[in-house]
């Protein structure tokens, strides 16, 4: 049986405390104003009969005398196939001028999925990004942050990623977004006919905290129904700096005492109870997730990348418009180099790691003036060729173009003895012009 306030005792902000008994966390309820539409909170915390919720949408036009219930339900979302091709906000509400979506209501929020039916990784997830499939694969369940800084072309490699995975759904939770950002995700899957499998999740900077706070669950709900019926889903979060920020926003309302830089001290937990839902689902389908961590001032120690390092499976960094090679890692590319592909995989990409670090030594030779050996000369030749056919984002290649690639750079910049990879996988992929 739904019950129904009509004594609000305080609203502060976007939060409302009302005295109620017999609700749970995270239960929705209707708030009927009298000089503004209807809209909806939801259970943040408890203090003896103290409710405490957050509203929804703005709460300036409310009074203490406006009736509240409670609706006996989680915040939901609903997931069926008109989902694909669609861009809701925080709430699960359309905002591309569309019906509502019809199909199964899911609550959000819910544990992460049964550890029995998890399996290990095993298979690759294509991207046809050199730096990510040659050197760091990414495996499918697994999750894996983009650390980066404001003003670099994350949401663009993100939306590379989308365009070039053999994913069978995408679904994409923007948080914070400018309104360029989150028109540039229309237009890159429309233009690029990824729109029919894709599914978006919008919080644009403008629009309340607390959906901010509810985008991550949208994606990962709806991510673990659709995994559930067999099918892989990417599922891409951007940005999980400005999800804790939400979080922060919210903590200080609450005048709860702050943890390290301001931020509460469940934030590990926080940033774990969404990461946690990338899965690989035994005879069914898998979920892998990608974030973005944006780290001010380029600060790695920032909380939020400093709890996302010891969640995830590693990590991309992205700098200068360019992934890092000594930066990123992934923790489970040994479940796929070698047996997933082909067997030159590991001791090529090792082999060109390797060269490229012994090249930087040499430019900082030649920057500042020493005489240059001809070792530093082909060192120097093989890294501008790396950049420019590794490096760069906009290379787009497959897995195996892209080992075949490696082989003929270093054909092309030393000769066999000098690439330190074992002699018989040179025997096997030296190009066969270069055999001397």
């Amino acid at each position: 049986m739904k019950k129904t306030y009509d004594r609000i005792l305080d609203i502060r902000g976007s939060l409302i405390t009302v005295c109620a008994e017999g609700v749970s966390l995270g239960e929705l309820a209707k708030i009927e104003s009298k000089k503004k539409k209807s809209c909806y909170a939801s259970v943040l915390s408890f203090d003896g009969d103290k409710v405490t919720l957050q509203a929804f949408e703005d709460t300036r036009g409310m009074s203490t005398g406006d009736k509240l219930t409670f609706l006996k339900k989680r915040v939901q979302v609903t997931v069926g196939e008109d989902l694909l091709g669609r861009r809701m906000d925080g709430i699960g509400s359309p905002i591309d001028d569309g019906p509502l979506p019809t199909g199964e209501k899911v609550d959000i929020g819910k544990p992460s999925f049964n550890p029995v039916k998890r399996i290990v990784p095993h298979q690759l997830v294509r991207t046809n990004i050199p730096m990510i499939d040659v050197f760091n694969c990414l495996v499918k369940s697994q999750k894996i942050p983009i650390f980066s800084i404001s003003g670099e072309p994350y949401n663009q490699l993100l939306m590379r990623i989308a365009n070039q995975t053999d994913a069978d759904v995408v679904i994409i939770g923007g948080m914070g977004l400018r309104f360029d950002d989150y028109q540039g995700f229309i237009d890159n899957a429309e233009k690029s006919g990824s729109l029919a499998k894709t599914a978006m999740f919008i919080h644009k900077a403008t629009d309340p905290a607390v959906e901010c706070i509810l985008v991550p669950d949208m994606a990962l709900a709806a991510a673990e129904q659709y995994a559930i019926k067999g099918k892989d889903v990417l599922v891409l979060l951007t940005d999980m700096t400005a999800f804790a920020d939400s979080i922060k926003e919210i903590m200080i309302t609450m005048d709860q005492v702050p943890s390290n830089r301001g931020y509460p001290g469940s934030l590990y937990s926080d940033l774990a109870a969404r990461y946690e839902k990338a899965v690989d689902i035994d005879g069914s389908g898998s979920i892998t997730l990608i974030s973005v961590t944006t780290m001010p001032g380029g600060d790695v120690t920032h909380p939020v990348p400093d709890n996302t390092g010891y969640i995830t499976e590693g990590q991309y960094y992205l700098h200068g418009g360019r992934i890092d090679p000594f930066g990123s890692l992934s923790r489970l590319k040994q479940q796929v180099i070698g047996s997933v592909t082909r067997n030159d995989h590991g001791d090529l990409a090792n082999g060109m790691i390797r060269l490229y670090a012994e090249s930087k030594k040499a430019r900082e030779r030649e920057s500042m003036g020493f005489k240059l050996s001809n070792w530093d000369q082909k060192l120097l030749r093989y890294s501008h060729m790396f950049e420019d056919k590794m490096m760069n984002l906009e290379v787009n290649i497959t897995l195996e173009d892209a080992l075949d690639l490696g082989w003929q750079m270093l054909a092309d910049c030393f000769e066999k003895r000098e690439v330190g990879i074992k002699a018989e996988l040179l025997n096997q992929y030296w190009p066969k012009e270069k055999q001397a």
